[in-house]
């Protein structure tokens, strides 16, 4: 459930954050002009806020005068996932989905973004799915629609209003009846297609299902999965969710 914005939120507090995950997706090092253009911010506040993180070392400037992330957002990103514990508490279940030979992942929601905590692959070894990913569109993935579903169609509304959705180009209306289907199921089916940025390059199904009392994240399974073989996939999912909610004292 999202928390609603006070009455007098604090504009510079969000926007700092946006800016900041815009930079953390971006893959490179990013000026304050293309930042603003890319968020449709003022330039002079963009600019502003990104010395700003930069002056508490959580951004970093390059020899082009360029912003990436600094050695504070490593510190912060170390000390969430330690304080969340979530991670550590999903791992031994989490192998027990390898078994099916289909991508293994968990990932979790902020605004429209699927962040992945843990993306395995078949015959990967369980260091090199920590982190191996960056964020993708939320409507783009098992893992995002499954979170989205937990949301009310006011929240999703509000988030996509006068934006475009990937993958669903006729609008909210069309995301709001699939995430309908999702919340009847309680976990997500989607067919997943060819990933311009090379994390697919065909295809596939993915099934997820979310996790935590309240929902912190959810898990899912994702190749080649027929949909009659959905439900023996969802029982393993469940015991892996069930697992994880016990290592949480969720009950």
């Amino acid at each position: 459930m999202t928390t609603k914005s006070p009455a007098q939120s604090n504009k510079s507090i969000s926007d700092g954050f946006i800016v900041l995950q815009a930079l953390a997706s971006a893959y490179r090092p990013m000026g304050g002009r293309e930042l603003a253009r890319l968020l449709d911010m003022e330039t002079t506040r963009v600019n502003r806020l990104l010395k700003t993180l930069a002056s508490m070392d959580i951004l970093q400037q390059t020899n082009q005068r360029k912003y990436e992330p600094g050695p504070g957002m490593h510190v912060l990103a170390a000390q969430s996932l330690h304080a969340s514990s979530l991670l550590r508490h999903s791992m031994n279940a989490l192998e027990t989905l390898t078994s099916t030979g289909l991508i293994v992942a968990l990932g979790v929601l902020w605004r429209d973004q699927v962040a992945y905590l843990y993306h395995r692959t078949p015959g990967m070894s369980a260091g090199d799915a920590l982190g191996r990913i960056g964020s993708r569109p939320a409507t783009m993935t098992g893992v995002g629609m499954a979170l989205l579903a937990d949301k009310s169609d006011e929240e999703i509304t509000t988030l996509y209003t006068e934006r475009d959705i990937p993958g669903f180009p006729e609008g909210p209306e069309t995301l709001l009846e699939r995430l309908d289907e999702i919340r009847s199921k309680s976990y997500a089916y989607i067919e997943v297609q060819p990933d311009p940025l090379g994390k697919a390059s065909d295809i596939h199904q993915t099934i997820a299902t979310t996790v935590g009392t309240p929902i912190t994240a959810a898990i899912a399974v994702s190749g080649w999965i027929p949909e009659p073989s959905t439900m023996e996939l969802m029982k393993l999912l469940n015991s892996c969710k069930e697992t994880i909610e016990g290592n949480m004292g969720v009950g």
